[in-house]
């Protein structure tokens, strides 16, 4: 089974813009068509509700809203299904107490930057294979 990746709607919450652009690059060149954007994790909260993407890479260390309160945020919220929205941190931050409050928050993946297109595709592939609702995007 093989992910179809031009079905899958992602969002990319990420305050630095060439980084921004980095992931979006990436994600177009494995065949993801719909990404969107968020440059922090207060507009990335708004437009999860808004738009229920598929999966969100998010940075963590941002303002005024860090990935930390992003994935909190999400995991809290009392709109049906969008608490389960797999989110995948995005980071350059390796500490042992991140990846253990990522661990406890449900975080669906951890990347250290810098990114590659393997590592993005793997974690896609690992995030949809592993939710019995995103089995519409196997092929």
């Amino acid at each position: 089974m093989a992910v179809d990746y031009s079905k899958l709607s992602i969002l990319i919450v990420e305050d630095d813009n060439f980084t921004r652009g980095l992931i979006r690059k990436v994600l177009k060149e494995i065949g993801v068509r719909s990404i969107l954007e968020s440059s922090n994790g207060k507009d990335g909260l708004m437009e999860v509700v808004r738009t229920r993407p598929d999966i969100v890479f998010c940075d963590i260390h941002m303002a005024p809203m860090n990935g930390k309160q992003f994935l909190q945020g999400v995991r809290g919220i009392k709109v049906k299904d969008v608490d389960k929205t797999p989110v995948i941190f995005l980071t350059g931050d390796s500490d042992l107490s991140t990846v253990r409050f990522a661990k406890e928050h449900n975080v669906n993946g951890y990347l250290v930057k810098p990114i590659s297109l393997a590592k993005l595709r793997d974690s896609i592939d690992a995030v949809v294979s592993s939710n019995v609702g995103m089995t519409q995007w196997l092929t």
